[in-house]
């Protein structure tokens, strides 16, 4: 039971969001608690996240699709100034696993890249969601952002195609 409380406590703290089973007590399992799904962004169905602030978004992949990924060892991104389409690849990520298309969930102008993922790839790994952003982008479309998921949507999401798998 004390181990229970810790691990919801744990994962309140790092607002961890995890399907819950209806019973009594819930099981926590690491394996079940797949990823980190903040608050305050929007997920595509590719596993990218949005965090729209003022004029500008800034797009990375999600902690999920980096858990998939596995190490992530090169990074390939788009110059600043380059377009970018809803749901067209902008750029890749390369993991000792296998090499993926990073989609944009948005359309619009990238004005930003982290050219720092050149150097250190690895830090989308150790952190999706902070350092290990990909680019920022100027919306032309900010209409776009509504059909994308919340916290709650894409966790459910995450949850059932972990389980088609």
């Amino acid at each position: 039971m004390a181990m229970r409380v810790w691990a919801s406590s744990t994962a309140n703290a790092l607002r961890i969001s995890c399907a819950p089973k209806s019973s009594l007590y819930p099981s926590f399992s690491l394996s079940k608690c797949f990823s980190t799904v903040l608050d305050g962004l929007k997920y595509s169905t590719s596993h990218e996240w949005v965090k729209h602030e003022g004029s500008v978004a800034t797009v990375g992949i999600t902690a999920h699709a980096q858990e998939h990924l596995g190490e992530v060892v090169f990074v390939e991104l788009p110059e600043n100034g380059a377009s970018v389409s809803k749901g067209r690849s902008f750029g890749a990520v390369e993991s000792v696993k296998a090499t993926s298309d990073v989609n944009s969930p948005i359309s619009g102008e990238v004005v930003e890249i982290n050219s720092a993922l050149t150097e250190k790839p690895g830090t989308i790994n150790s952190s999706p969601y902070e350092e290990g952003w990909m680019i920022k982008v100027k919306p032309s479309n900010p209409a776009e952002l509504d059909s994308l998921l919340g916290p709650k949507e894409y966790t459910k999401f995450c949850v059932e195609e972990d389980a088609a798998h």
